[in-house]
């Protein structure tokens, strides 16, 4: 099952009991048509972060990230290419200027 489907799958059991009305297109707002309210986020975010190994900032939680299913796949595949950049790149010590 690809991205945008594992996340429509949780959203459908979880916001629309699993009703599936087939009115979660991929650009539909999440917040702007009810179907995810402030708490609703926050397991979003939980969701995202258990079944992607990702970690989610404060900075991050804004409507670009996580209000469709568009931005969250873009959002996910983003994070996913940085932290895996990240490990392949260890930091480098800091250098004295003594």
């Amino acid at each position: 099952m690809d991205l945008k489907a594992e996340i429509r799958k949780y959203i459908i059991e979880n916001f629309f009991y699993g009703q599936d009305d087939g009115s979660l297109d991929d650009d539909v707002s999440f917040l702007g048509t009810g179907i995810i309210d402030s708490t609703g986020v926050l397991e979003l975010v939980s969701f995202v972060q258990e079944t992607y190994g990702i970690r989610v900032t404060d900075d991050e939680l804004i409507p670009d990230n996580f209000d469709s299913l568009n931005k969250l796949e873009s959002f996910i595949g983003k994070k996913r290419a940085t932290e895996s950049r990240e490990r392949r790149e260890p930091s480098q010590p800091a250098i004295s200027a003594n």
